[in-house]
């Protein structure tokens, strides 16, 4: 291991530790359930950033700090923000739509976080990929140098085969729709918090997804 390896484990252990210690535990539910888009900035500030982080460990072999990282993390907590909304949306609508018979097996919490999940993933998991794909190219082109960073400039210079292919046929449907199965099953308070730690291994899927690929440039 290197140092940047205790560095990362260290951080991740004290984000555990909030949750092992009851007082830490309480304070962070009363916290999430009083500021829901403050908490769901901060937890995928901190923990989606550091699953890019940890992609880069995977790519490169060790640790390397890209260029516009506070900037990325913000987009990763305004990211947060979103799925704070959205999930209550889609796992409350999925719940709904039970109720008035449009979908099965009403009174299944597990059959409610399925749908909800499965109905997530499939309509504004692939536009969050897409939002985030977009900001990332941005903040690299900013960096760059690149005058006049336009939409049109930004939609030459995706990867469409891997966002498709990889991100939204694979990623979404065999990864987010099980995990997130799995996290709207979790009380309300800890969802986000649950989803912003399978950010972490969402920094290994892009990592894979771009390893060996070549960087397009407009």
């Amino acid at each position: 291991m290197k140092k940047g390896d205790y560095i990362w484990t260290a951080v991740l252990a004290a984000c555990i530790l909030i949750l092992v210690i009851p007082s830490s535990r309480e304070a962070f539910m009363i916290f999430s359930k009083s500021h829901p888009y403050l908490a769901g900035f901060i937890k995928f500030f901190i923990l989606a950033t550091m699953g890019d982080l940890l992609g880069t460990r995977y790519v490169k072999g060790d640790y390397v700090i890209p260029k516009g990282l506070v900037y990325r993390a913000l987009v990763w907590g305004f990211m947060g923000m979103m799925i704070s909304l959205v999930f209550t949306v889609y796992m409350e609508g999925a719940g709904a739509a039970q109720k008035a018979g449009i979908l099965p097996l009403q009174g299944s919490n597990f059959s409610q976080a399925f749908f909800g999940s499965a109905i997530m993933n499939l309509t504004f998991g692939p536009m969050l990929m897409a939002f985030h794909k977009f900001m990332d190219l941005f903040i690299d082109m900013k960096y760059e140098n690149v005058k006049n960073v336009t939409l049109s400039r930004l939609v030459d210079r995706v990867d469409w085969h891997t966002l498709v292919e990889f991100s939204f046929a694979k990623a979404c449907v065999f990864f987010w729709i099980p995990a997130h199965t799995i996290v709207f099953l979790l009380p309300s308070q800890y969802r986000v918090l649950a989803s912003a730690f399978l950010s972490i291994v969402l920094g290994i899927i892009i990592a894979i997804s771009k390893k060996d690929k070549p960087v397009k440039t407009v």
